[in-house]
């Protein structure tokens, strides 16, 4: 679908080009087959994006970019958007009795991570190379499916073909908790019962890994006292994001916009 079959994008009598259209597209998903979902969801978020410039510029607010990371500096636009919404939207810190409210609503969900005790089999390979992924991938099944009909072996099989150093130890990485590994072993690690061996090995950039969930240990569930600090951060967070939906909604209602409904979901 070429993009001179969508409508110009005007914000406030600002001209937003097709080819600025068509070069965000690429930040944006559809559904096969449905070019045009991207393009309105790119078109929403440069008549947004200019929206708020505009307000920034009407304030006379001028760009100061901060450094984002090494080697990574704000642009201009960046900085403006920023500074705009550090002015507009600010948001109260939430009371003591909101935030005790937050916690006694479960607090069974605050609790310390859990510890893991894990062992694991790894088929080593690079996973950019199709030919050596499929044939590691195999060897990882094929113990898999050894396991299912004698999980007494696992650390006989470890030992025989892992590639992880833990195969001297019966394939045991010992106690783990969250972070320690990477995130698809973790993700991985997440859905299993304890003594369970994983049904598929699963990949991660070191290869095929085929887990055992040796043991876990829950954490315990935190006094308030603890968790009254990332509480009250999660509920000014949560408030200054509804300030600034609300914020970007009174732009919104007061602009002069044709080529898309921003009012639209």
């Amino acid at each position: 679908m070429g993009d001179t079959l969508f409508p110009d994008l005007v914000v406030n009598g600002e001209h937003i080009p097709h080819t600025a259209v068509a070069a965000e597209v690429q930040n944006h998903t559809a559904p096969k087959g449905k070019p045009g979902l991207a393009w309105r969801k790119a078109a929403k978020a440069l008549a947004m994006r200019a929206l708020l410039l505009q307000e920034a510029r009407r304030r006379g607010l001028t760009p100061v970019p901060e450094v984002l990371s090494p080697g990574r500096i704000e642009t201009g636009d960046e900085a403006l958007i920023r500074q705009l919404l550090d002015e507009a939207v600010q948001v109260p810190a939430p009371s003591d009795t909101a935030v005790r409210d937050e916690w006694a609503r479960d607090p069974e969900r605050f609790r310390a991570p859990p510890l893991w005790e894990v062992s694991h089999i790894l088929i080593a390979c690079d996973p950019r190379d199709e030919a050596a992924r499929a044939a590691a991938k195999a060897r990882a099944e094929a113990l898999t499916d050894r396991l299912r009909r004698d999980p007494g072996a696992f650390a006989r099989l470890a030992a025989e073909h892992s590639d992880c150093g833990s195969r001297t130890a019966g394939g045991s990485l010992g106690q783990i908790g969250p972070g320690d590994t990477v995130p698809e072993f973790e993700a991985a690690l997440r859905t299993l019962a304890q003594g369970d061996i994983l049904a598929e090995p699963v990949l991660s950039r070191h290869g095929w890994h085929v887990i055992r969930l040796d043991a876990v240990a829950i954490g315990e569930v935190l006094p308030f006292d603890a968790v009254r600090p990332a509480i009250a951060a999660a509920l000014e967070k949560a408030a200054w994001v509804r300030a600034a939906r609300d914020f970007a909604e009174g732009l919104t209602a007061a602009a002069r916009i044709t080529g898309i409904d921003l009012s639209r979901s």
